[in-house]
């Protein structure tokens, strides 16, 4: 996955999911300083994770590195055919912004690391 090279020395948060994301940088306060994620205080507080996109014509795989001024997409690609089964499975035709199951999270992993 040469579109992941760039990027296989940032430190992913491999937990946060779009929900824990919004909670954090787009609705300041809603959060407390004992919730798995505390409350952002600062634009320098960063954070890099990936989601996976079906808004359009097929699943994609987004790398995002976002802090309370916005987001940025570092690298954009679609799902592998050999996960897109299953994860199709999960999520059926429903369009939106999910967390990658585990089975996701683990080739991301995989990839990463090489």
């Amino acid at each position: 996955m040469e579109q992941l090279l760039p990027f296989v020395d940032l430190s992913i948060d491999w937990d946060l999911t779009p929900e824990h994301a919004v909670t954090m940088y787009l609705e300041w306060g809603n959060n407390d300083w004992n919730a798995q994620y505390g409350p952002v205080r600062s634009k320098s507080d960063v954070s890099t994770y990936f989601v996976l996109d079906t808004w359009g014509q097929g699943p994609v795989v987004r790398l995002v590195r976002r802090n309370s001024e916005g987001a940025e997409d570092l690298t954009v690609f679609p799902l592998p055919d050999f996960l897109l089964a299953e994860f199709q499975e999960e999520v059926g035709s429903i369009k939106g912004i999910f967390a990658p199951n585990d089975s996701i999270k683990g080739w991301l992993r995989q990839v990463m690391q090489q």
